[in-house]
């Protein structure tokens, strides 16, 4: 039953903003805005130019609230994958830029860095898009230190839970270097920014 009251408020949010409503976009903003913002900073390490983002991300979003397709997923998913893609995006141009300019580097050095990047990205992304269960556990491992037992009585679930949920998360995590970033939005996600 707690997995329908984000999609309802997902499904609530949009209707909103299809309206025009725009407290609907200061709700949307004051959400999900410090993991736009850092998704966009992890993947460009300038904060000019993640708040850039985050302003593009949340102007695409009120311009076009019918992108987000519940059926493919959580609001904080869309938009995190939003934001990933315009921010891999703009490293792209950022680095062509620089390396037309100055000459420096090459090409395969300017590649390499964006895949660094995307990987990057790919992984936050994964991170905010998994369930709140696999996410708190892998908090919990990563950030705190905690082996299974201790994440199992900090979350209140036995030790075989506990090591499911480690697993699961770790299992997601390890497809950020093998699964494409760049590709076409999924469908009903509209164009990429």
């Amino acid at each position: 039953m707690t997995t329908n009251t984000p999609l309802r408020w997902d499904r609530k949010m949009q209707q909103r903003l299809a309206r025009g409503e725009a407290a609907a976009l200061g709700e949307l903003y004051d959400r999900f805005a410090a993991l736009v913002h850092s998704l966009a900073h992890r993947v460009l390490d300038d904060d000019a130019a993640a708040d850039q983002i985050t302003r593009e991300v949340f102007g695409y979003i009120w311009e076009n609230p019918d992108a987000y397709d519940p059926k493919q997923g959580s609001m904080r998913a869309w938009v995190a994958r939003l934001t990933q893609r315009q921010a891999v995006h703009r490293l792209r141009q950022a680095e062509t830029t620089a390396y037309a300019e100055t000459g420096l580097g090459s090409a395969e050095e300017l590649e390499q860095k964006v895949r660094r990047a995307s990987i990057a990205a790919r992984a936050d992304y994964i991170v905010t898009s998994m369930p709140a269960p696999l996410r708190a556990a892998l908090e919990l491992a990563y950030f705190q230190r905690r082996d299974y037992r201790q994440t199992a009585a900090d979350l209140g679930v036995t030790d075989d839970e506990a090591r499911r949920r480690l697993r699961l998360g770790l299992q997601l995590l390890s497809t950020a270097n093998t699964r494409p970033l760049g590709g076409s939005s999924p469908p009903g996600y509209g164009p990429a920014l």
